[in-house]
This record gives structure tokens, C-alpha cells and sequence, in this order.
């Protein structure tokens, strides 16, 4: 296996896409933070004293995608077309269920891009509940789904 980020000396590098075609890419993730009953209907009720739990962690899903670069050494900065944010309280399991999904035209995918919109949705969750319950666990941050791109489609399977 070839890691793209080291060049001939073992040197961490950005890589070089300006040869890159340029076509469509999508990305679509998902994680979860599990918490207690209680934390969910309150949330549900919009009675956190934080305000708009899941407005306010749609909005800095958004904001940490279009900053993956500064986050994450040797990432492109990527000029997104699309970060959609949804979340699903699943009251059963006790956990809300988010899944994002990050589209762009270049030269390189927006995997990262869509995994950090999940990373820190749920961070912003955590924040805005920890008075509540400090319990909560944010789990299972994972790529569902890529197109585009020299590497083609991947789809998990489950």
C-alpha cells in the first residue's frame, strides 16, 4: 500500500492534485451520541438552557467543514458546493443519529470534509448537554459513502 502524504525520503507532504481531473464528489457520514432518556426529551422539548441544540450543531457541522483544512494537517482547502446536516433522535437506542453529506467539483473528495461536519455536530451536542449529562458518548464516526474521483464509488457495507 502507497501512502500518498510521504514523499521517496519519508517526508509528510501535501499531494500534489494539479493533475488531477477535475469531476464531481460526494461523501456521506454518519455517527451518533448516545445519551440518557431525559437528556433526548429535553432536547426534543427545546428546553436546553443553551438554546437550539440540534440548530446550533447543524450550523457548526457546517462551519468545520469548510474548515477541514485548517484543522487537519496537509488537506486541501476545497471549495464546497453542498454540506447537508441531518439528524434522527432515535429514542429507542437513546441516541440522535447524525449524517452528513458534503459535495464539491475539483480535484480532490470531500470524505474529510463530511466526517469533520460529524465530528463536530456531535461535539456541539456534548457542549450544549454536558450540564445535564456529562454520560453522553459520541460513537462510530464513519464514511458511509464516496463518489468521484480516481478511486470510483465506495459504499459500506454493513
Amino acid at each position: 500500500m502507497n501512502f500518498t502524504h510521504f514523499d521517496e525520503k519519508g517526508n509528510a507532504m501535501m499531494v500534489n492534485i494539479s493533475e488531477k481531473p477535475i469531476t464531481s464528489r460526494r461523501a456521506v457520514s454518519k455517527g451518533y451520541v448516545y445519551m440518557k432518556a431525559e437528556t433526548i426529551t429535553l432536547i426534543k422539548d427545546g428546553s436546553i438552557s443553551k438554546g437550539d441544540v440540534l440548530g446550533v450543531a447543524r450550523i457548526a457541522g457546517i462551519m468545520a467543514a469548510k474548515k477541514v483544512s485548517e484543522l487537519i494537517p496537509l488537506c486541501h482547502s476545497l471549495n464546497l458546493s453542498s454540506i447537508n446536516i441531518d439528524f434522527m433522535i432515535d429514542d429507542e437506542n437513546k441516541r440522535i443519529e447524525i449524517k452528513t453529506s458534503a459535495q464539491n467539483i475539483g480535484q480532490t473528495g470531500v470524505e474529510m470534509e463530511a466526517l469533520t461536519a460529524v465530528s463536530i455536530a456531535a461535539l456541539t451536542i456534548y457542549d450544549m448537554c454536558k450540564a445535564v449529562d456529562k454520560e453522553m458518548v459520541i460513537s462510530d464516526i464513519m464514511l458511509l459513502e464516496k463518489s468521484g474521483g480516481r478511486s470510483g464509488e465506495f459504499k459500506r457495507t454493513e
